[in-house]
């Protein structure tokens, strides 16, 4: 699917350099193409849409992390098969600066209400909306960088 289908759009992550009260960050991507292109991708073996713990959400860096203006691919990924629903292209201080907002808020939040939530719009729509607790991040080799990776207490990779 097209990366330029997608914009993402990030919300709830300045209070964090602010010092002020903990909100739940929320990413919301939304999707300008084929209506079936996306509920097709979003659809499990089921009929059903799926549920947030059948995706996963990383992204992966596609420059050296210490590279001014280092990039990479934000992606949403079916868990059960591995197959991308989207992608998208992100800057690496953005990425990092929102997972770092849903660490914070973690360490307020309820754990089972998740970390951050994410929208997956359509038409302007919410077609899905996820609470999730975990956000891996890749190096440009696919080697998992565990300290900037959101990765809940207690689990295992």
């Amino acid at each position: 699917m097209r990366r330029d289908y997608f914009t993402l759009d990030v919300r709830d992550v300045d209070w964090v350099d602010a010092g002020e009260q903990p909100h739940k960050p929320l990413v919301r991507i939304d999707f300008h193409g084929p209506r079936e292109l996306l509920t097709e991708r979003l659809t499990g073996g089921d009929g059903e849409l799926l549920a947030a713990s059948e995706i996963d959400v990383a992204f992966r860096l596609v420059d050296a992390l210490d590279t001014e203006d280092a990039s990479g691919v934000v992606g949403v990924t079916n868990r059960m098969t591995g197959d991308f629903i989207l992608e998208l292209n992100e800057s690496a201080e953005d990425v990092l600066r929102f997972i770092r907002a849903a660490r914070e808020f973690g360490r307020t939040a309820d754990a089972d209400d998740g970390q951050y939530r994410v929208e997956i719009t359509l038409e302007d729509d919410d077609l899905v909306v996820y609470e999730k607790g975990t956000f891996l991040v890749y190096d440009a080799e696919g080697n998992l960088l565990r300290s900037e990776s959101l990765i809940p207490s207690g689990v295992e990779l």
